[in-house]
């Protein structure tokens, strides 16, 4: 995330001193649609760094009914799926996605993703997440392909971990050094 001049990311003291609703405000945009964890990690401030912050947004993840944890699942975005080409994904996800290579798609690497897009929610119920900024398009499909062969309870958990590395580079976007 590139910061204009104007723009002033909280330290992690300010961000423990934060009340709840101006915590959520704040991060909430970390883990995609799902404001909640925010909410759930704010109570177990203080942080005092961005990796026990991420741990918090991670523990209230985790702790979370299973029904919970699939609805989180459920609300990301396809990878340049239906969302992205009507200019619906979140400004963090856009970033990710363009940073990615994936508004610039070549059409056989479309159709590819497309397919992988459908062929996974069909089998798993939620879209294929992964946490682009460690991908090439290449990857991401090779990737894709092999998750395609596991059970439901391990891709679930593999989602989740990718839901937990979006989120720490999301948060320490959103949030200035461990000062």
């Amino acid at each position: 995330m590139t910061l204009s001049a104007r723009e002033v990311r909280p330290s992690i003291a300010e961000v423990d001193a934060m009340d709840r609703e101006t915590f959520v405000a704040a991060l909430g945009s970390a883990v995609e649609h799902s404001p909640w964890v925010a909410g759930e990690a704010w109570r177990r401030r203080p942080f005092g760094s961005v990796a026990l912050l991420q741990l918090a947004f991670e523990s209230a993840i985790s702790g979370a009914p299973r029904e919970r944890r699939l609805e989180l699942l459920r609300a990301h975005p396809e990878l340049a799926g239906r969302e992205a080409a009507a200019g619906e994904l979140t400004g963090a996800s856009e970033r990710e996605q363009r940073v990615a290579r994936l508004d610039r798609l070549s059409p056989g690497e479309l159709a590819a993703l497309t397919r992988l897009n459908a062929d996974y929610s069909a089998r798993f119920g939620f879209p294929f997440i992964a946490c682009v900024r460690e991908h090439s398009v290449e990857s991401l499909l090779a990737w894709g392909q092999a998750r395609l062969g596991r059970g439901p309870e391990e891709e679930a958990a593999t989602a989740l971990a990718e839901v937990g590395k979006i989120v720490g580079l999301r948060l320490r976007d959103l949030v200035g050094g461990d000062a």
